[in-house]
């Protein structure tokens, strides 16, 4: 035992922590912990990951894209990216990274896709308190407790239904681009039409073959996605709305209680009685 803790001892020393995400992925040890801050504009080329992260910022806005959607994060929300899934991180802000790494026996449990978590006030104080140890940190009581509470907490936070399911034909990409860029703009699908040189009825097949959703909803999400960020930094319902192309505040806040089951002020509320 005290030639194992001499040893642990000795890679500590020799490894501190880096700016190097590989370095965290074989690691003998259940979740690893990473820090990186990012200035805005910053951008991590599509990588993948043998094991299961939960990508998360302290601070700061994220954009992270797969092959199959878009997701922006901002500091209380947190991203589970299964093992495997190429993804790249856009920073739009000033971004403190703090992520973990979960080792595959462990990451299973959180299932196989992409999704968003809320990240409450304890979960981000585990995962801070995982970042401060050593690279490879001792398994001593106070370790192994942080790390089962992290792994009791991702599996009972609240997953939100906030991703962008991206489309793969190019005549798709090209209209979900533009609505990315101004959601506000508020064409209807027989506008794009000519945009993307296919019929109304050809847009309506591909939307919903592509990605899951009617084009109604998916300009919806790409709405809840913009709204969210805006509704955490402080803005009102009613310059959001605006900004967004509502036709009024209460339009918008209905949007908002159908897809994710609360109104906004509500919404805010339980964030702020959770930090």
């Amino acid at each position: 035992m005290n030639a194992r803790i001499r040893r642990e001892s000795d890679i500590q020393e020799i490894r501190p922590h880096t700016g190097n995400y590989h370095d965290y992925q074989d690691l003998p040890r259940t979740i690893t912990a990473f820090a990186s801050d990012k200035p805005a504009g910053s951008y991590n080329t599509p990588h993948t990951h043998p094991r299961g992260q939960l990508l998360y910022a302290s601070q700061g806005l994220m954009r992270v894209a797969s092959a199959n959607g878009i997701w922006f994060l901002p500091p209380q929300r947190g991203l589970w990216i299964p093992a495997g899934i190429e993804h790249d991180q856009a920073m739009l802000t000033d971004t403190r990274i703090r992520t973990i790494y979960i080792a595959p026996e462990k990451a299973r449990q959180f299932g196989p896709r992409v999704k968003v978590v809320e990240v409450d006030a304890l979960l981000r104080e585990l995962i801070l308190a995982l970042v401060a140890q050593p690279m490879l940190y001792p398994e001593n009581a106070p370790n192994r407790s942080i790390v089962t509470l992290i792994l009791h907490k991702l599996a009972q936070s609240r997953a939100l239904p906030i991703e962008i399911p991206w489309p793969q034909d190019r005549r798709l990409t090209a209209i979900c681009q533009q609505i990315m860029e101004a959601p506000s703009e508020g064409r209807t699908i027989g506008q794009w039409s000519a945009v993307a040189g296919a019929s109304t009825r050809t847009l309506i097949r591909l939307f919903i073959k592509e990605t899951g959703m009617t084009y109604r909803q998916w300009v919806q999400q790409v709405c809840l996605a913009h709204a969210l960020p805006r509704l955490e930094a402080g803005q009102s319902i009613k310059q959001i709305a605006e900004e967004l192309g509502f036709a009024s505040p209460s339009a918008f806040s209905a949007m908002f209680k159908r897809m994710l089951g609360e109104s906004p002020s509500h919404f805010l509320d339980a964030r702020s009685a959770a930090q």
